[in-house]
């Protein structure tokens, strides 16, 4: 026969064992969309959002269509943020019956104003102005920079030179690359185009640009 002491024992471990199992959080997949809203009101996909537990290294990045999913435990805090963005927090709840658990997160921007910066590659207008009519533009080089990049010519190469699979994905990263770089801000323009360049110092040196 157990003697009461033994039983007391046996009680007490599998309370123990209980409380324990209770205690712990339950793992989950939790998934959802990150969106935004524009300026007539349409909500759009936001991709490139961090979306990560806090106080830990784990958490993943919105796609294209600002769909994410992650392992993450009852009980975890999950931290949207992406940069022109208001940084947005939300507690997974313990309570939960199942295994998978599905968020759609609205990202509002933010009020960021970073300040102006100006580039001058010459000390001052005046070298500048001095330097810039020093340029000696040949018209070899004009004819040539003018055959080379001929709208047709670009056309044929195009057509001509198909891509492989390396090259297809390192454009679409670098497309994913640089609409992440400049989000939230005015894209760099493409203005050193040699043939307009010339066309441009031509005119200037005429005088084109001298008030009359």
């Amino acid at each position: 026969m157990i003697s009461l002491k033994y039983l007391v024992v046996f009680i007490f471990s599998l309370t123990t064992l209980f409380l324990s199992a209770q205690d712990e959080n339950q793992v989950i997949q939790f998934s959802g969309v990150v969106v935004t809203e524009d300026l007539n009101g349409d909500i759009l996909p936001l991709p490139y959002t961090n979306v990560s537990i806090l106080n830990t290294s784990r958490g993943a990045v919105t796609e294209i269509d600002g769909f994410f999913s992650l392992v993450a435990e009852t009980g975890d805090t999950i931290v949207f943020s992406r940069v022109g963005f208001e940084s947005v927090q939300k507690v997974i709840p313990d309570t939960l019956t199942n295994y998978f658990y599905s968020w759609y997160q609205v990202m509002s921007k933010g009020n960021i104003l970073l300040p102006e910066a100006v580039i001058k590659p010459w000390p001052s207008k005046e070298n500048y102005k001095i330097e810039f009519l020093a340029i000696n533009v040949d018209n070899e080089m004009r004819k040539l920079a003018e055959a080379n990049l001929a709208q047709k010519v670009l056309d044929e190469l195009i057509y001509a030179i198909p891509q492989d699979g390396t090259e297809s994905y390192n454009y679409l990263v670098k497309q994913q690359f640089e609409d992440y770089r400049t989000a939230g801000q005015f894209k760099p323009q493409q203005i050193f185009n040699p043939a307009a360049w010339a066309e441009f110092i031509k005119a200037w040196k005429r005088g084109d640009f001298k008030r009359k």
